[in-house]
């Protein structure tokens, strides 16, 4: 059996998506568990995987068993009309043979964006992630008011999950309190499913 970790799933575009991932996986980091950086190949209008089978840079892309054996979930996407991108849902509509077998019941799992307008959609792409995490059974963690940037960012940052106003041109880099909000989702992901492991244990 593989020691436990948090998966951080994204998509990325241009590569904020990507930069708030490597914040979480970090935050994992600190609260003691191993972070697994994955991603999804891009897809076609007919919905087809059409990215060669190792990405060129970047994370490498998620297996089926990557999903089914981690002990939390951070799933990433940057915004597309209010919703999570095409990769990415491509990828979680594959997941059935996970929900029939319940692989994922009861692992907690939280949600990250980013969008090129600060009023772009972040909170309802972050509850578009969310939907098939709940049919999963997975207990969804948010970021609670306890954190103090997100009583004070200017830039992104939702009880629902991190975020990130990324410019329209998608450069803006990461402030402070984004930067400090992303890695207490990876503590609060870790330190749960370390809790949990523990009462199983």
């Amino acid at each position: 059996m593989s020691a436990p970790y948090v998966l951080v799933l994204y998509y990325s575009r241009h590569g904020a998506t990507a930069e708030m991932a490597r914040h979480i996986a970090r935050g994992v980091e600190m609260a003691g568990l191993e972070a697994r950086l994955r991603s999804v190949p891009e897809v076609s209008t007919e919905c087809e995987a059409v990215a060669p089978a190792i990405p060129e840079q970047g994370a490498v892309y998620v297996s089926p068993d990557d999903l089914k054996h981690c002990s939390a979930l951070a799933l990433g996407s940057p915004t597309r009309f209010g919703n999570m991108a095409a990769p990415l849902k491509y990828f979680l509509d594959g997941t059935s043979s996970l929900w029939l077998t319940g692989e994922l019941v009861g692992k907690p799992a939280g949600v990250f964006t980013s969008t090129a307008s600060l009023h772009g959609g972040q909170e309802s792409t972050l509850l578009s992630m969310l939907l098939p995490l709940l049919h999963h059974g997975m207990l969804v963690l948010g970021l609670p008011y306890s954190e103090s940037a997100l009583l004070e960012t200017r830039g992104g940052g939702t009880p629902y999950g991190a975020s990130h106003h990324a410019g329209a041109d998608g450069k803006r880099p990461l402030d402070e309190h984004e930067i400090a909000l992303c890695r207490a989702l990876g503590q609060r992901l870790a330190r749960t499913a370390r809790s949990l492991e523990n009462d199983l244990g």
